[in-house]
């Protein structure tokens, strides 16, 4: 497997990781403990864009780079876990290196 494309779907795997953490322990709190909607909003929008980007980059790893299918499905289910990315991450490092 290319190093290239694993580096890039690695980085926007944790991209969007991470907007998935700061929607729920940040804007969430910020909108329900503080009455602000608009955290949410915000970065709701942002996570929303980078989780298409997110699974537009798990279909060209499975069709381009061709990569194993059971990577794209745990892909996907990590992707709605906290901190699922930042482990599966760890996983394809391991891959990388190998």
């Amino acid at each position: 497997m290319s190093e290239k494309p694993l580096k890039r779907f690695r980085f926007m795997g944790l991209l969007e990781g991470s907007s998935l953490l700061i929607l729920l322990f940040l804007a969430m709190p910020l909108k329900y403990f503080f009455g602000m909607p608009e955290a949410v909003r915000v970065v709701g929008s942002i996570h929303g864009f980078l989780f298409v980007s997110y699974c537009l980059v798990i279909a060209y790893m499975t069709f381009i780079v061709r990569w194993p299918f059971i990577y794209s499905v745990i892909a996907v289910i990590v992707a709605f876990i906290p901190f699922g990315n930042i482990i599966f991450d760890r996983k394809l490092q391991k891959l990388e290196t190998a």
